[in-house]
């Protein structure tokens, strides 16, 4: 017995010390860093109006369908841009359901956004992100939903495009991935023209 508590005392102390270092001093360590460099990101990239209210975070879609705001990509996740659930369709790309669901959104893009029937769609539109949150659309989704918006909120094209350019990122380091448009951030912009 006694060589048992011999072998279990290190045992033991190894675990609390560990424990001690992975549940305590490396969280702590992290947050505190992540506080002081990143303090934005550290606490979701939320997104205010002027009046201080939280509006989104500018990294979660949100799901817009009224005529004169800007479309996100179709989600995946749980009942459609559910922060809670997260996740893709898992559909691959011999998937017959997937291929029937991108079909169903093609027509209904082109009809909610008056294009032609043998209109070109981009990609981001119709499927959904490896998340099913991603905020952004590419530039050319956002174009091809300017004029329908512009409708809507009686506004021109032209101040519609001035809005997507302010709204859209570049690439990362101007070279890492596509440029981008924030849907919340450039929806927000379009209600703050009041």
């Amino acid at each position: 017995m006694k060589a048992l508590f011999s072998e279990l005392r290190p045992a033991i102390s190894a675990t609390l010390v560990l424990a001690a270092v992975t549940c305590g001093a490396y969280p702590l360590l992290v947050t505190s860093i992540a506080q002081t460099a990143f303090k934005e990101k550290a606490k979701g990239s939320l997104i205010t109006d002027k009046d201080g209210t939280v509006r989104g975070s500018a990294l979660l879609s949100q799901n817009f369908t009224a005529e004169n705001y800007f479309h996100p990509r179709p989600s995946a996740a749980g009942n459609g841009h559910d922060a809670a659930s997260s996740s893709g369709s898992n559909l691959g790309p011999t998937s017959q359901k997937l291929h029937n669901a991108i079909k169903e959104r093609i027509a209904a893009y082109r009809t909610t956004n008056g294009l032609a029937a043998d209109a070109k769609v981009p990609a981001d539109a119709v499927t959904a992100s490896g998340c099913g949150l991603d905020p952004h659309i590419s530039v050319k989704n956002a174009e091809a939903q300017a004029a329908r918006v512009a409708k809507a909120r009686n506004l021109s094209l032209e101040k519609i495009k001035e809005l997507i350019a302010a709204n859209t990122t570049k690439p990362d380091l101007g070279i890492l991935g596509d440029a981008g448009v924030n849907v919340l951030k450039l929806n927000l912009a379009l209600d703050a023209l009041k």
